[in-house]
C-alpha cells in the first residue's frame, strides 16, 4: 500500500550496504526538503513526543492528504522526509490504514534508531494519523 516514492526509498535501501550508508541517505533526503517557513512552526504545528522540535503542517488538496515538515535535527528532518514518501499525496481516508511500522521496518529503521528517535517517529507517525482523520 505504500506509496511509489516511498517504494524507490525501498530500492534505494535494498543498495546500501550498511546501517552508516543509509542513515547518511535519510540525512540527505532530509537536507532536500524545502525547510518549513517560520510562520509555520507554531504550537499548532509542534510535534509533542520528540526529543528534537520537530513541525508537521498538512493541507487537504482535492480530498488528498499533503503535509510539510521541518525539524532542528538533521536525522529527524529526514526521517520526516520518509514520511513524507510514506503518506504525502494518499487519499485523506487512506492514510489511518497505511502500516507504517510494517513500511518502515522494510527499511530497518526501527532497530537502528535510537529509543528517542524511535519514539520521536511514533509520535511523527500518530500525529499524521491524527492529522487526516480530523481533516477525513
Amino acid at each position: 500500500m505504500a506509496q511509489a516514492a516511498f517504494e524507490d526509498v525501498v530500492e534505494d535501501f535494498e543498495f546500501l550496504e550498511d546501517w552508516e550508508d543509509r542513515y547518511r541517505m535519510v540525512i540527505e533526503m532530509g537536507k532536500a526538503m524545502d525547510p518549513l517557513p517560520e510562520a509555520l512552526r507554531v504550537p499548532a504545528t509542534k510535534v509533542d513526543g520528540c526529543a528534537s522540535q520537530v513541525w508537521l503542517h498538512p493541507r487537504i488538496e482535492g480530498g488528498h492528504f499533503h503535509f510539510d515538515g521541518d525539524s532542528d535535527a538533521m536525522i529527524v528532518r529526514g526521517l520526516i522526509a520518509v514520511l513524507h514518501r510514506l503518506y504525502d499525496g494518499l487519499p485523506v481516508a487512506e492514510v489511518p490504514a497505511v502500516d507504517a511500522k510494517a513500511e518502515l521496518a522494510r527499511l530497518g529503521l526501527e532497530e537502528n534508531l535510537s529509543a528517542q528517535r524511535s519514539n520521536g517517529l511514533r509520535a511523527m507517525i500518530q500525529r499524521i494519523r491524527l492529522l487526516a482523520a480530523e481533516a477525513a
